[in-house]
């Protein structure tokens, strides 16, 4: 029986398993998180803000496989969970639609692509960038919720979404009712919830940061793609470094759902994420030019926290951002997040 159903439904053999126990565990670390929160008790409410956080976060990667369609056979199936998990990640006042296509033109034209130019609004706005960088210092990470924070206006703001405004309204709604609703309630619990989503935002980011040295383009709402930024693999592959959690207990990566593995994913996009170990061993074993060491990520996050509201343009020539993920040292990307299709 099972094994009908995933020869029926899922798009690789030996998918049922892993996908649904990823699917479960998001559910219940979410859900149970939320429970927890709302019993008003200070170690379970504390307890339950990191099982939300963590669910959000499987959630999250469980999108990026369905925007791959690594999940199932279908199109429309990945489509649909990928829909009902972004609500779960509270990525939903961007659709599912245009998450999926700006993740593939990252792929495709091996570039950080978006719509917003942040970096050039700070830059003309020397008081708010002081802000920011006072916040990102201090580890808040505003910078990612202005981005989630555009995807609520970008409908009322730019042309080409203006055919996405009824469904905003009816998400912020919802959610802003939800929202609303567990304020009233208790303005603690409400505080457990925006808790677990900055982790969950601080977490992506941190993933995000050091993974590529692509250039990052802005480019117009709807536009086809950049065929002028295409590049071989070797160009892909020289500009892509893989964050594992730890080369010794290959398990801690599942924490992230194996997203440590990029190379391996951006070497073969299609191939699930409970295949990325294997695939990035017989392809890259723990090569030192591909695997940044988890100490030095931690130490470039650290470090580089405020000149990433910016950037650092540099990185993204010759060797210098790998010499720097070697010393502990590099900038890294922020605002990049697959959640925030801008």
């Amino acid at each position: 029986m099972l094994d009908r159903i995933e020869k029926t439904c899922f798009r690789h053999k030996g998918g049922l398993r892993p996908n649904v126990m990823a699917l479960l565990y998001c559910q219940l670390a979410y859900f149970g998180g939320a429970a927890l929160i709302l019993s008003m008790n200070p170690v379970l409410m504390a307890a339950g803000t990191l099982a939300m956080a963590h669910g959000m976060v499987i959630a999250s990667y469980m999108i990026h496989e369905c925007g791959h369609n690594t999940v199932f056979k279908s199109p429309r199936h990945n489509a649909m969970l990928g829909g009902a998990l972004n609500w779960l990640a509270g990525g939903c006042y961007g659709s599912y639609e245009d998450l999926r296509s700006v993740h593939m033109k990252h792929h495709v034209d091996n570039a950080d692509v978006g719509g917003l130019d942040y970096r050039g609004y700070l830059t003309r706005h020397p008081v708010q960038l002081k802000i920011v960088e006072a916040l990102e210092w201090l580890y808040v990470p505003v910078v990612e919720f202005f981005m989630h924070g555009a995807l609520i206006l970008a409908p009322f703001l730019v042309r080409e979404k203006k055919d996405q405004r009824s469904r905003i309204v009816g998400t912020i709604a919802v959610r802003f009712g939800l929202l609303l609703a567990l304020l009233l309630y208790s303005p603690l619990a409400f505080a457990c919830y925006l808790a677990a989503y900055a982790i969950l935002v601080t977490v992506l980011r941190f993933m995000d940061a050091l993974q590529h040295n692509y250039d990052n383009i802005i480019t117009s709402a709807g536009r086809a793609g950049l065929a002028e930024r295409r590049e071989d693999q070797d160009y892909e592959q020289s500009h892509t470094f893989s964050n594992l959690i730890s080369t010794r207990y290959p398990w801690l990566n599942l924490l992230t759902l194996n997203f440590g593995y990029h190379n391996a994913h951006h070497s073969r996009p299609t191939a699930p994420w409970h295949e990325l170990p294997k695939l990035h061993e017989a392809l890259y074993g723990n090569a030192a030019n591909v695997v940044i060491p988890f100490g030095k990520q931690l130490a470039s996050f650290h470090k580089g926290r405020v000149a990433r509201v910016l950037g650092d343009p540099s990185e993204t020539q010759g060797n210098r951002f790998g010499q720097r993920l070697r010393d502990g040292s590099a900038v890294g990307a922020t605002g990049v997040s697959f959640l925030t299709p801008l």
